[in-house]
């Protein structure tokens, strides 16, 4: 790629950018959320969104000839594939047949021999052995026959990684946060996958905040900050300390130290505020059997645990996404399950994992995402007109909270008007945590909070969940795929195996003992 230019909506994302990529070899694309990493891929991928608004400047080489992809099936066509940080998945399809889709193995027939190859029926027990055989790709398992619809966010993201491994012709791969939903064993599987791609000749761009997974697969990393390369370098010449420091331009190990809550010993005296008594969630990937857990008033606890083994399900349960049975009490009052508007009346809050499906209005401005629940659930920001007869948006009160948060939780943004659709994944995560914070609930679900965040970002995040806990008196309960995050972040974290309570340590419990307890009960 080079001398590569791009803005949006008068905003410049990227800059002069420059870099080679040599076949069979893996590429690490490094930067803060927001530099411009997935603007990148997407110019390369041929994105309708590109062209919509304006085109790029610069040229894209590929195999030494000017190459010009108008849509993604240019770049197909040219052996390009790319998995998205947002899933591009059809719902209501299985993974087999999304793995496949407009790539289905037919069969001829009688009818198909006289009227053409269009009345061709589809061979599934060949759709089942290509899938089967790129899902074994990556080592991992999910049920090929599972609708998309009803799958956790990390077999998601292996049925888009398992399409593009079943591509012949694939010269080149971008992984975008291919491993942000997913656990270190699973990772550890994909980069395995990553290798054998690199070995077979097959190129790798990589793109992830998990800068550990960088210098273990990758042979050359590109650092980008506001929307220019500022490093590229051999992989076997740098270190995390080094990529994090040209990522966001200042030392951040005082951000990555643990906070001092961390270190808190539990309280036995403390008051009990939700009490959580054999819960049970059907959430499809998700096995949460019979769940009992007190969480103590003020108090930051962590949920941890490997992927499918019921840490997710536990916060969609109790806010009602799914169907869940058991107890649950709520300073000493029953919380009604299957309910999500019960729960938001009684001053509960749920940051969800999925924020594009569940979290956002994409198509609408960033002041009516933060400002809409509080509206609908607390009657905030309205004013009454005609002696309360009528009710009308306070909009000076809108934007006042949006503005609040924007600058709070630093969302990289035009203005407070701007589509959610147009933020970057990091700062859309941001506007969910927004939303929540302008509810002011008394007790706060955060499920995954810094999915595909970069490392500086990340430590903005957590910081802010703190200070939210620290001076408004929430309680939050953080679920997380990362241990090291739960451990500098809270101040107690149940592991949760076999769809149950295996434990709860203090954070400043050592890795081995929340290792134990992670495969203790392990399904």
């Amino acid at each position: 790629m080079r001398s590569i230019k791009k803005d949006f909506f008068g905003n410049q994302v990227l800059t002069d950018i420059n870099f080679t990529l040599g076949a069979g070899q893996v590429l690490g694309l490094c930067g803060e959320n927001g530099a411009g990493k997935s603007t990148l891929m997407k110019i390369l991928f041929g994105m309708d969104v590109i062209r919509e608004t304006g085109g790029y400047e610069g040229d894209i080489l590929l195999n030494g000839e000017r190459a010009v992809f108008n849509t993604p099936f240019d770049a197909l066509e040219a052996g390009i594939g790319m998995v998205h940080q947002e899933f591009s998945l059809i719902p209501g399809f299985t993974a087999t047949e999304n793995i496949l889709l407009n790539r289905e193995p037919q069969k001829k027939n009688v009818i198909s021999e006289v009227f053409g190859s269009r009345l061709n029926t589809l061979d599934y027990k060949e759709m089942d052995r290509l899938s089967a055989q790129a899902i074994q790709k990556m080592g991992v398992e999910i049920d090929a026959k599972m609708l998309i619809s009803s799958m956790p966010v990390g077999h998601k993201q292996f049925t888009e990684i398992a399409r593009e491994l079943s591509k012949d012709q694939m010269k080149l791969l971008i992984l975008d946060e291919p491993t942000a939903v997913l656990t270190e064993r699973e990772a550890e599987a994909l980069l395995e996958s990553i290798r054998s791609m690199a070995a077979r000749g097959i190129s790798v761009i990589f793109i992830t905040h998990r800068l550990r997974e960088i210098l273990a697969v990758c042979d050359q990393v590109v650092v980008m900050r506001d929307g220019k390369v500022v490093r590229d370098i051999p992989a076997g010449e740098t270190s995390v300390e080094d990529i994090t420091r040209w990522m966001v331009g200042r030392d951040m190990q005082a951000a990555a130290a643990p906070a001092p809550e961390a270190a808190k010993a539990e309280n036995t005296n403390a008051k009990t505020v939700m009490s959580i008594r054999n819960l049970w969630v059907d959430m499809p990937g998700e096995t949460v059997r019979n769940v009992s857990l007190d969480i103590q008033e003020g108090e930051i606890l962590g949920i941890g645990g490997l992927a499918g083994q019921g840490k997710l399900g536990i916060p969609n349960g109790v806010m009602g996404l799914y169907e869940a049975g058991g107890t649950v009490e709520f300073e000493g009052q029953a919380i009604a399950l299957n309910s999500p508007r019960k729960c938001l009346d009684s001053s509960l809050a749920f940051v969800s994992e999925d924020r594009r499906g569940v979290g956002l209005l994409l198509d609408e401005s960033l002041e009516w995402n933060v400002a809409f629940s509080a509206m609908q659930i607390q009657n905030k920001f309205l004013k009454p007109l005609l002696g309360g007869l009528v009710k009308w948006r306070d909009e000076k009160a809108i934007h006042a909270v949006t503005q609040k948060y924007i600058d709070q939780l630093q969302i990289k943004c035009t203005s407070s008007k701007q589509k959610a659709r147009e933020l970057s994944g990091g700062n859309q995560q941001k506007i969910c945590l927004a939303k929540a914070f302008a509810l002011e609930p008394k007790f706060l679900f955060v499920s995954e909070p810094t999915r595909g965040i970069d490392v500086g970002a990340k430590a903005l995040v957590l910081e802010a969940l703190r200070k939210f806990n620290r001076e408004s008196g929430v309680t939050v309960v953080v679920i997380s795929s990362e241990l090291e995050e739960l451990r500098q972040t809270c101040d107690r974290v149940a592991i949760i195996s076999g769809g149950q309570v295996a434990g709860i340590l203090p954070a400043a419990a050592s890795s081995e003992e929340f290792g134990l307890l992670m495969v203790s009960k392990v399904i």
